[in-house]
């Protein structure tokens, strides 16, 4: 069964637009004529490919308000006992033409006999690979309703983040923007005809005044270059970022970096620690919600090393002493890990050190969002005042010397 976006006119003469599923073309127009519509026009959405683990070529994005919305009532029709492709049936009839052809698309698939987390794989760029781990860790513990719901409190707290900093950077991007514009069009246009007035009087120039000049020719001569060495720059590293042994050296650096080891770290934490959470209080062995929470961390350096953990845990080690032994998890997560071991309580531990961590990351970013519009202003100011002293001091200089 495939997704028809359709236009019809209905019994009052009204034009319906909407997205029906159903096995055919000619199926989904004589479902139409049945409901006493007239079939204007009738197009098949793009259909989830045949095959285990191949993916769409052009695979449409998800709005993450569409999203939040979709993982909130799939959570609420999951744990009120719906099975996954009535829930998801249900939750089409109520969105707009290309969220509903996604999910009617995803429904199919698991209609076919594969599993919900590899029917979100077909289209990766709607549900992240975070989403999808979390999904399969849900269907393998027995408990995707409750993971559902970990999830959605998770898309949740990530649309009102993601909303909050957009807002506030706004204002500092735009001022940015249109500083460093105003910026390069002076060093352009109107420093070159000032300083040709200062050479042709002969006079002394100020070595504020000569640096001026002489970024003032790098930005007319090589500008260009400069521009496009760096859109080349930028393609070779996303290139080279493409090679998956690449892509993990890199997050190993990341992970390991003084000023970025705090932070990665922290973000990896959170999201492997609420999972594993939600797992281990459902009920999941403990080396299987290891596993499944190991595939939902972003960075592979450290999804490496939760699953050497892993192993290690398998073999008889404590939890506690094989997260130290990676050495890339928070010491606060592995304090509340051990003291989780020792009161038998491992699952509402680290939900309690998941929220720590999170809230300790929500602070971090509106200190840092906080600082950037002042920073901004005061990086601005101050290359602005230092063109107007380059321009000014010889100007002075020149009048003390007519003065003289």
């Amino acid at each position: 069964m495939g997704a028809y976006q359709f236009k019809a006119v209905d019994g009052a003469g009204k034009t319906q637009i909407g997205v029906m599923e159903a096995v055919s073309a000619a199926a989904a127009r004589q479902s139409l004529r049945g409901k006493g519509w007239l079939p204007l026009e009738l197009s098949e959405r793009a259909a989830a490919p045949q095959g285990k683990g191949r993916k769409t070529t052009t695979s449409p994005r998800l709005p993450l308000s569409a999203l939040n919305l979709v993982t909130r009532q799939m959570a609420t029709l999951l744990g009120s006992g719906l099975r996954i492709e009535e829930a998801l049936t249900t939750i089409a009839s109520g969105q707009p033409p290309r969220v509903a052809s996604i999910l009617l698309n995803v429904r199919a698939t698991v209609m076919e006999g594969r599993s919900f987390g590899d029917a979100l794989a077909t289209y990766p760029q709607a549900f992240s690979e975070y989403y999808r781990a979390s999904v399969r860790a849900g269907e393998a513990s027995g408990k995707l309703d409750q993971v559902m719901t970990h999830l959605a409190a998770h898309v949740e707290h990530r649309s009102r983040n993601r909303q909050s900093v957009q807002l506030a950077l706004l204002y500092p991007a735009l001022l940015g923007v249109v500083s460093l514009a105003i910026i390069m069009a002076l060093m352009t246009y109107v420093v070159p005809d000032i300083v040709k007035v200062f050479r042709d009087r002969g006079a002394a120039l100020p070595l504020l005044t000569r640096g001026l000049i002489a970024i003032s020719d790098l930005v007319r001569g090589y500008g260009i270059y400069a521009l496009l060495g760096s859109l080349l720059l930028a393609f070779g590293v996303e290139r080279w970022l493409k090679n998956p042994r690449n892509l993990t050296r890199w997050h190993g650096a990341l992970a390991r970096g003084r000023m970025t080891a705090r932070l990665v770290q922290r973000l990896n934490a959170t999201q492997c620690a609420g999972t594993l959470a939600t797992l281990l209080q459902s009920q999941v062995p403990l080396v299987d919600a290891l596993s499944a929470s190991a595939e939902v961390i972003p960075n592979l350096y450290i999804r490496d090393r939760m699953r050497a953990a892993t192993d290690k845990v398998r073999q008889g080690m404590s939890l506690q002493r094989a997260m130290s032994e990676a050495a890339v998890f928070p010491p606060m997560m592995i304090a509340m890990v051990a003291s989780g071991e020792a009161s038998g309580h491992l699952g509402r531990a680290l939900d309690h050190a998941a929220t720590e961590q999170q809230r300790d990351l929500d602070a971090w970013v509106k200190a840092v969002v906080a600082l950037v519009e002042p920073a901004i202003l005061v990086i601005m100011g101050g290359l602005v005042m230092a063109m107007v002293l380059a321009i000014l001091l010889p100007i002075i200089s020149l009048n003390g010397l007519a003065n003289g």
